[in-house]
């Protein structure tokens, strides 16, 4: 069984789940600043609906509830992330569909996690 499949088996069985938003976009540039807009006080769901190029943007980024390892692997790193603070913007993370800023709203089955 492949290390990646087992992990996320586990984290199944261990009842890790989190719910997030995102803004996905193809350059970095743009993804740099748009985190720079969000920083200086911009609203995350407004950016995600003007700018994000994945679907959940129409609903200002929310990806709903997910468990550990439904997600690509460079999301979930900072998903579960026991450092990663609830609703602090964090990016901009790349993966196979572009770059990513990532906002956790709630975990569970993460040691230090609270909800917002």
């Amino acid at each position: 069984m492949r290390t990646g499949v087992l992990a996320a088996l586990v984290a199944v069985a261990a009842g890790k789940s989190a719910t997030a938003s995102h803004i996905l976009v193809k350059e970095e540039s743009k993804c740099q600043e748009l985190k720079t807009d969000i920083e200086g006080g911009a609203s995350f769901a407004d950016l995600a609906k003007k700018h994000s190029t994945c679907p959940s943007g129409k609903s200002g980024g929310s990806l709903g509830n997910f468990r550990q390892g439904q997600m690509v692997p460079e999301f979930d790193k900072v998903i579960f992330d026991p450092a990663t603070e609830m609703g602090k913007t964090y990016g901009c993370v790349k993966t196979q569909f572009g770059h990513h800023l990532i906002q956790v709203v709630k975990r569970e089955g993460v040691k230090g996690s609270e909800e917002l």
